[in-house]
């Protein structure tokens, strides 16, 4: 057997092992070697999709060959961990220190190039269904049409083969700094009981505490101002509860015999402080990596709603047409008939409606106010499905705009309206309601009232369209047509104006969503790389131990409870840390993001629930193949 012979062999005897980091790494190749495809495509460059989009390909190619790096370097870490039992007999039986950092050189090599070649393949088999949904998510006019990407090829594997190889040089550097007693007991080391100190325990609440009491209690700018000093504290504090916090609570619970002595709990509390402390940097990692994903992409999502919503609110008919004051009637009458007859080009049902806004010179107001009469605001509000309103003699309404994201004024429209007959009008009701979108408070009067007000200061025009049932497609293009014909500072087209938003936005959502998945799975196989460390010394455990009696249905329950705790400890964790950056960032705006939080923690809870069977499924039928 030659030497190559026994490197390769190596591989496939650790398979097992190997698996993850094999999976995770050619997860990662295919990502970066999709993101290629993207910034190398011909439709995105000087296509529909600007510059700025495709940079921001580029830039997040990066970000994940910097992540790879990082994340292989770790998966390495993990399997030499694991093999220093394997390296010391090798010694032991006369291999030099030299020829087992080439064993290792070659194992690595041989995987970053398989893994790379396998990313490199499955991108080529994945590519024109991913570049569909690309095509969807971007909005993109043109389409993205397979062709063949020679330069994401060329790029995907010379960048990967250079880490592998850089990560392979790294690793049989720290090699060298093995000695061979230490070697060969490998994992074996006697461990104390681990134990937590008091203080930092306490310590670890009161730093969650205090960043989470800090993150829910800010409003508005204040959330950016508290925003480095929470981050800095919740991490410190996170760290403390994994090396901490969780020893400390583990321990008391061992006290507690009602407790300890209950079934099997026995088995699973014996080590699980030690695992604790062991796994504490691991839980820690993948906990902050994945508040990353939840916070990001969770954050992406809520300002895209946050914006069409916003948008929304202050263009809430179809079309709405205010002619310049400037323009002439011909004009005005030409424009509408325009839009009229585009809308029936297009067979789209409208309700149309008409009303001329009058303002008037209110005393404490600096600019002239907008009162409007009653029939006139109920008229539109029936096309919004607004409430009506219904004044009494002597009353009259002052209307917030409904805003998103933006903060009502605490003090709304207090100056009685005189009529020309003497009679005053006191301000009585208050709405929020967008039925006209006028940026200022604006006053609601009955109609015999209207007609008794002195001459108005200024006057215009108010046409809107309002569309029936669903003809979004058709209004998108009739919207951008009369947006040409008729103008921007004229006309409002809310169902063109959000797809144009979200055409503009979706290249961020997509480069956040794919990073924040990145950033989850590498979580992921970090806790599978830390199960799978210690599943030789679990066979032998739970081997002793079925001797004496452990059934196959408690050995299953140990194991379940006891995966289940690896899985999900630091994912509960990033999960709450992600509830409170996302209630943040919703205070920030003003604006209920809820809705979509709970969408993304849900999505992100929900994978990590069929990753857990899968693995202990997996790790389950290893364990029972040994009893």
């Amino acid at each position: 057997m030659t030497f190559r012979q026994f490197a390769f062999n190596n591989v496939t005897r650790n398979k097992r092992l190997y698996a993850a980091y094999f999976l995770s790494s050619m997860f990662m190749v295919m990502v970066f070697f999709t993101f290629a495809i993207f910034a190398f495509h011909p439709a995105l460059n000087g296509g529909s999709v600007n510059g700025k989009a495709t940079f921001g390909l580029n830039v997040s190619s990066g970000i994940i060959y910097v992540f790879s790096f990082f994340f292989v370097l770790y998966s390495m870490s993990s399997f030499l961990q694991s093999r220093k039992k394997e390296f010391g007999l090798l010694m032991l039986l006369g291999m030099s220190s030299r020829q087992i950092r080439l064993m290792v050189f070659c194992e690595n090599m041989l995987i970053g190039f398989f893994a790379t070649i396998g990313g490199i393949a499955l991108g080529l088999v994945f590519a024109k269904g991913i570049l569909l949904t690309a095509e969807n998510v971007l909005i993109i006019e043109n389409k993205l049409n397979f062709y063949f990407p020679w330069k994401a090829i060329l790029l995907t594997f010379v960048s990967f083969t250079i880490l592998f190889l850089f990560i392979s040089l790294v690793v049989s550097f720290v090699l060298r700094s093995g000695k061979l007693i230490n070697l060969i007991k490998g994992d074996k080391k006697s461990k104390g009981e681990p134990k937590a100190s008091v203080f930092l325990t306490i310590t670890a609440i009161v730093l969650l505490g205090i960043g989470y009491i800090t993150a829910l209690i800010a409003k508005g700018a204040l959330v950016l101002t508290v925003m480095l000093p929470v981050i800095i504290v919740v991490i410190i504090g996170t760290y403390l509860l994994f090396t901490q916090l969780s020893v400390y609570v583990i321990r008391s619970l061992k006290k507690r015999e009602t407790i300890f002595w209950r079934e099997t709990n026995m088995l699973l509390f014996a080590d699980l402080s030690f695992r604790m402390k062991d796994n504490a940097r691991t839980f820690f990692m993948v906990a902050i990596i994945s508040t990353v994903a939840f916070s990001a992409i969770g954050s992406l999502y809520g300002f895209q709603s946050l914006t069409a919503n916003l948008t929304k609110s202050q263009n809430p008919y179809t079309l709405t047409y205010t002619p310049d004051k400037n323009s002439s009637k011909e004009k005005e009458e030409k424009n509408v008939t325009l839009i009229d007859e585009q809308l029936g080009s297009k067979q789209i049902e409208t309700e149309k409606a008409k009303a001329i806004l009058r303002y008037f010179r209110i005393s404490d107001q600096k600019t002239p106010t907008l009162i409007t009469k009653q029939s006139d605001y109920n008229r539109f509000a029936a096309l919004l499905g607004a409430d009506r309103i219904n004044l009494e003699d002597g009353q009259s309404a002052v209307v917030h705009l409904k805003r998103f994201g933006i903060k009502q004024e605490d003090k709304p429209l207090s100056q009685p309206i005189k009529l020309q007959s003497g009679i005053i009008l006191q301000p009585k009701v208050i709405v929020s309601s967008n039925v006209f979108t006028e940026m200022n408070d604006y006053y609601v009067v009955k109609d015999d009232a209207y007609e008794q007000l002195p001459s108005s200061v200024e006057q215009k025009n108010f046409h809107v369209w309002q569309a029936k049932g669903s003809q979004q497609q058709a209004v998108i293009e009739a919207g951008e047509i009369l947006l040409n014909q008729v103008g921007r500072h004229e006309l409002s087209a809310v169902d063109y104006e959000v797809y144009e938003l979200n055409k503009s936005y979706g290249p961020v959502l997509f480069i956040g969503l794919f990073i924040g998945i990145v950033f989850f799975v590498s979580a992921g196989s970090f806790l599978y790389f830390r199960l799978y460390t210690d599943l030789d010394e679990d066979k032998q455990k739970f081997k002793a131990i079925a001797k004496m009696g452990l059934t196959e249905k408690e050995l299953k329950k140990v194991l379940s409870r006891q995966t289940a705790i690896l899985f999900f400890a630091p994912i509960v964790v990033a999960l709450v840390h992600g509830a409170v950056a996302l209630t943040a960032l919703s205070h920030m705006f003003n604006y209920n993001l809820v809705t979509e939080s709970a969408i993304v923690l849900c999505v992100f809870f929900a994978i990590q629930v069929v990753y857990f069977y899968m693995v202990r499924f997996f790790y389950t039928k290893q364990v029972k193949a040994v009893i």
